[in-house]
């Protein structure tokens, strides 16, 4: 439909921007923080930086604050790092870990920042890891435990709530994003029941959630795009259908409706890798009931019928993540669609379509909680960094959002990634995704110094007239 007159976005819409803590804050064994599996990582890409530095916003979140506060954002979305509240993740509180974000979370909301906490992000402590991670039960109940920590130091500052980051991700790329957890040899068996083990404590998570703060609001946040056959032949419909409820139907179904979608298990079952279900599990995951959906987009998929072989599994482009399994979908490239310097497809379009698809199905409010564009910015002379290719990846991002808003779908707030340069997961400190630049290199940390690049002064304007002009 382009025959548009649109509403304006909601009233009280959060115009905000992402981090993580393992990626922003370094200080990684500040204040009797514990290590997480992040840090634990010996297998960073070759050339490319750990985690235990970052962007020292630690150290420096007042100064980071301050320059969120003049680009005028209304939500900043973040991630609490397990390890600074619990250091070895179900042991003793660790107090100074548990003030810092209390710091943090003062300073947002001096400043007119909403705060909008994610609870895990890509970082289980090493220590629960070490006894078997997201495999054991136990991990369950320990995930159970440090939400209710939050909720309990936070939860009369905080109104939003996300429960685990792009669950998805580390099930399907687990190895890329440095989460896999040691399995016993029947891999992807193993990866499932660790999979449901998430889904049982963000079920739990979100229903103690409910119970402790009922003013509060919390939703899961999976990376959700729209999946497209590579032509109109059956076939490729059916392969984008079945890669569609593997990839993003079999994470937001139980988290919505508390019960696995019926294409997604069949397949589960079929490989002999469906989850093991205890006692318990189906009245957790039925009783969640989250407020809202949250999810990262970035672009789109477009998949062929299997031809069996392993000509099955493409290459995606950013860091060799391939997508596309034997028997089930084929991975194609979209000829419609542009590429950017990583090989990911650029997809405005397709941030809509997934929009609505996904209100359409479950009909809860949505939150971006990560979309933006990662690039080798430069800093010139005078302290300037000239990224106008991520101004007009963001503006037709925008624009597609507004679009679907005026197609009636229910936008919270759009957080884009990401607030300041951090570290990417792939390609190292190099790789800049912020509205602010941070003056360091891959092994010379220089200064840190914060500088604005020339999309912090556009999105400035982007928030002080509430969305961007359409055509």
């Amino acid at each position: 439909m382009n025959d548009i007159d649109l509403p304006r976005l909601r009233p009280g819409f959060l115009w905000g921007a992402s981090t993580s803590a393992y990626q922003v804050e370094g200080g990684w064994d500040a204040d009797g923080k514990g290590p997480s599996v992040q840090d634990a990582r010996t297998d960073h890409p070759e050339g490319t930086t750990d985690f235990k530095v970052a962007s020292d916003h630690f150290h420096r979140y007042a100064e980071d604050v301050a320059l969120l506060a003049e680009l005028g954002l209304k939500a900043y979305r973040f991630s609490i790092a397990w390890t600074r509240i619990v250091p070895d993740g179900d042991g003793p509180e660790n107090a100074a870990g548990i003030a810092f974000y209390h710091r943090l979370i003062d300073e947002l909301l001096a400043h007119g920042i909403e705060p909008i906490v994610t609870m895990y992000h890509f970082d289980l402590p090493q220590a629960l890891q070490d006894k078997g991670g997201w495999g054991s039960r136990a991990t369950i109940d320990a995930f159970v435990r440090y939400a209710g920590i939050l909720f309990r130091e936070y939860g009369g500052k905080v109104r939003h709530w996300l429960t685990i980051n792009e669950q998805n991700m580390m099930i399907l790329h687990g190895a890329t994003i440095g989460v896999s957890g040691e399995g016993s040899g029947d891999t992807q068996r193993d990866l499932y029941q660790q999979n449901h083990h998430m889904l049982v404590a963000q079920a739990r998570a979100m229903a103690l959630c409910h119970e402790l703060l009922p003013q509060a609001k919390i939703g899961p946040a999976p990376n959700i795009v729209s999946v497209y056959p590579a032509s109109s032949a059956p076939e490729d419909v059916l392969a984008a259908a079945d890669f569609s409820a593997i990839r993003n139907w079999l994470y937001l179904d139980v988290a919505v409706h508390g019960r696995y979608n019926p294409t997604a298990w069949s397949y589960l079952v079929k490989r002999g890798i469906a989850p093991v279900f205890a006692e318990g599990d189906q009245t957790a995951l039925a009783a969640a009931r989250p407020d809202f959906i949250a999810f990262n987009y970035y672009f789109t998929h477009t998949v062929a019928a299997p031809t069996g072989s392993s000509a099955d599994v493409g290459h995606t482009g950013d860091a060799g993540i391939s997508i596309g399994e034997v028997g089930v979908f084929r991975a194609v490239r979209n000829p419609h669609l542009k590429t950017n310097a990583f090989g990911w497809e650029v997809d405005p379009v397709g941030f809509r379509a997934t929009f609505r698809e996904i209100y359409d199905r479950y009909r809860l409010p949505l939150l971006v909680t990560e979309n933006g564009l990662g690039a080798f910015d430069t800093l010139e002379d005078g302290d300037v960094v000239r990224d106008d290719y991520r101004v007009e990846y963001l503006a037709e991002h925008i624009r597609q959002m507004q679009l679907a808003a005026g197609d009636g779908v229910d936008i919270l707030g759009y957080c884009p990634w990401s607030a300041i340069d951090l570290v990417s997961t792939h390609q190292g400190a190099a790789k800049r995704y912020g509205f602010v630049y941070v003056d360091r290199d891959e092994f010379d940390l220089k200064e840190l110094r914060r500088v604005r690049k020339d999309s912090f002064f556009w999105y400035q304007e982007v928030i002080a007239r509430n969305g961007v002009p359409l055509p």
